[in-house]
């Protein structure tokens, strides 16, 4: 009998290199530019997730995890046209890079009795960004009209955890 193991083009470098970075630290920003600083370098292909993976789901954006350790984990997102996430917030800091299409992400402040959107960015392919909490909530939207690919590395352990986010917000935006 044999058995294969799915070969994740650019996983193992990726891991390799944000184990040192993602060790716990005090200043959880500083780690989060750090591992951004690094996944610039090593960026992967689309082609890190299986080509039935990258096609997503019609009905809701859809997230792989792909490695998981105590300190971090990888996950990557697919996004078809229209996806996106309830406005929300993180467990820990968040890296992500664009593999595939646009992201486009909305930056929201928190006022207690609403929310003021305070920026916009559209990701590009290659784009890489990241943040740690406070101040980390957002919407994610996918605009284009092409599937939209990332890869996210948070600074929890999501196989202990049940999602990287901390809060979803239902507050007007004003």
């Amino acid at each position: 009998m044999t058995t294969s193991t799915l070969t994740r083009p650019g996983l193992a470098e990726l891991v390799e290199g944000v184990r040192p970075l993602a060790a716990p630290s005090a200043d959880s920003r500083a780690t989060a530019f750090a591992v951004a600083g690094l996944l610039r370098e090593r960026l992967p292909s689309a082609e890190i997730l299986t080509e039935t993976e990258r096609l997503g789901d019609p009905d809701h954006y859809v997230a792989h995890t792909l490695h998981t350790e105590e300190n971090f984990s990888i996950v990557a997102v697919v996004w078809r046209p229209g996806q996106k996430t309830v406005i929300h917030d993180h467990i820990a800091w968040c890296v992500f890079g664009v593999l595939q299409g646009v992201e486009y992400e909305t930056l929201y402040r928190d006022n207690g009795d609403h929310l003021t959107e305070i920026g916009r960015t559209a990701n590009l392919t290659g784009d890489v960004s990241g943040f740690a909490p406070p101040g980390d909530i957002h919407r994610v939207h996918n605009t284009g009209d092409e599937t939209a690919i990332s890869l996210h590395v948070y600074g929890a352990d999501l196989s202990a955890a049940p999602t990287s986010v901390r809060r979803a917000y239902d507050l007007p935006v004003r």
